[in-house]
């Protein structure tokens, strides 16, 4: 590979990653999770798509595994608390730690009861592998659009990959073990995490009040998810749940 071949390939890598993370963290886990937002019908499938060919997860399992996460955090009932687990089996082992839970049916049938496929996710985005093939097959063109040759497409494909992994990772891992802890939580946060996931590393926060849909409570904190949040609610594509902090957790 040229260094504009590697420029490229970090640059691809970065956006699809970045993308796969919003949308995480906006859709999956503010919306879906916790109810903090609803986004109309047209953004939703955008999100459920984005996520489809990024990841290859079914958003009704990642949302009810997070609720389990946060009905039994740090116990031996978590699905990914490197307390229970150990720091590196979640730091590098959180998708098959996410796995189990999802695939164990008292998890969808108690955390997401009122989460159910609808015919969209019968036809496409439960077919894990057909979207992450479209994923890479859509990486792969726009490289040798763009002039780069396939080679860069998927190289950016799997770099995506290893980064959303690791990040994901992080967020479990490094988010309750390293950080200040502002609230009385488990969870911790870090701002590099923060400005990396979206605004997930402002971990310690979002137990605290579960149901906000801004993690940046505090001065020099920054939560990008909610500039993202701000931009769909300007243009009336969706609506906060509500705008007040309502607090589950007291301060430290």
């Amino acid at each position: 590979m040229t260094w504009t071949q590697v420029l490229a390939t970090l640059v691809l890598a970065a956006f699809v990653t970045q993308a796969a993370i919003s949308v995480t963290t906006v859709y999956l886990h503010r919306g879906l999770a916790h109810r903090a937002i609803t986004v109309t019908s047209p953004v939703a499938i955008v999100c459920r798509s984005i996520i489809w060919v990024t990841t290859g997860m079914k958003p009704r399992e990642w949302a009810a595994v997070h609720r389990k996460h946060h009905a039994a955090t740090d116990t031996a009932d978590d699905p990914h608390s490197p307390i229970v687990h150990g720091f590196w089996r979640v730091q590098l082992a959180n998708a098959a730690l996410y796995r189990r839970a999802a695939r164990n049916e008292l998890t969808q049938h108690k955390y997401g009861k009122d989460l159910t496929a609808d015919w969209l996710d019968k036809v496409l985005f439960d077919r894990a592998f057909l979207g992450l093939g479209v994923g890479v097959t859509a990486a792969i063109g726009v490289s040798m659009l763009l002039g780069f040759g396939p080679w860069v497409g998927l190289a950016a494909a799997t770099l995506h990959m290893v980064s959303y992994l690791m990040l994901s990772g992080a967020i479990n891992a490094v988010g309750h073990l390293y950080g200040t802890r502002p609230y009385a939580t488990s969870a911790t946060n870090l701002p590099w995490v923060a400005l990396l996931t979206g605004g997930v590393g402002l971990h310690n926060t979002h137990p605290a009040a579960p149901t906000s849909a801004r993690f940046s409570l505090h001065k020099g904190e920054f939560d990008p998810g909610w500039l993202i949040i701000r931009t769909l609610a300007f243009f009336r594509l969706a609506t906060i749940r509500h705008h007040e902090v309502k607090f589950k957790r007291a301060a430290a």
